[in-house]
């Protein structure tokens, strides 16, 4: 199988899918909308995976790739790719598919809690009931018509939600590496104000060691593609 992954800011680390992609043998490129977005050809990858990024979906007069990644992401679901999507990536899945994105009433930073919808659907077979994952985000979204939501947390009601069989958007970080997580403390650590689900950076950097679950939980959703 061949992954096509879009990277949004330049520190962002895909070890955990690229070390997945490599031990299954798969091949993997890796392409940057935010330096100037060229749709490749539909025939060059049969997985698309869209990860986070510091912008909003719907800041398209600010970065106007978003626009035709958004296009790309709706052509692809539409010819049959299996996606992923991840917190930026799930936002921009959720509205090229019709549904809408909006800044949550509760921003949400640190390793929190997410739980399971009692919905069953293949992509997330093997996914705990609950479990904890890595967040950093301030927008939420609806899921578009025709997609099911699978799982929530108490600062934002839809965490994960799947869009037919082949199709999954996560809001939260199963791939952060713990040097990444400490880049983004220190790149923006103006956003830790003292909130409820905003949690203070020697929290978030003593629970590092929850990485390794959230790997293996991301490697076994990619898995059920």
């Amino acid at each position: 199988m061949r992954l096509l992954l879009l990277k949004h800011f330049d520190f962002d680390d895909p070890f955990c899918i690229a070390s997945w992609a490599a031990e299954k043998g798969y091949d993997i490129t890796v392409m940057s909308p935010p330096d100037g977005f060229r749709a490749p050809s539909l025939d060059t990858f049969e997985l698309l995976v869209i990860l986070g990024g510091p912008m909003s979906a719907y800041h398209d007069a600010e970065h106007p790739w978003l626009t035709e990644e958004k296009s790309f992401i709706r052509q692809a679901v539409e010819e049959g790719k299996k996606v992923l999507g991840i917190c930026l990536g799930a936002q921009m899945l959720s509205e090229a598919l019709g549904g809408r994105v909006y800044r949550s009433e509760h921003k949400e930073i640190g390793w929190h809690p997410v739980k399971r919808l009692r919905i069953e659907h293949p992509l997330f077979s093997g996914v705990p009931e609950q479990f904890y994952s890595f967040h950093w985000h301030g927008d939420c979204f609806d899921i578009p018509e025709g997609a099911v939501s699978l799982a929530y947390s108490d600062a934002c009601r839809v965490q994960a939600f799947a869009y037919g069989e082949q199709v999954l958007g996560l809001q939260f970080h199963l791939e952060t590496t713990a040097s990444c997580m400490t880049t983004m403390l220190d790149r923006w650590h103006d956003e830790l104000a003292d909130t409820p689900f905003i949690q203070k950076a020697e929290q978030m950097v003593g629970q590092a060691y929850r990485t390794e679950h959230s790997f293996t939980i991301l490697k076994q959703i990619l898995s059920n593609y």
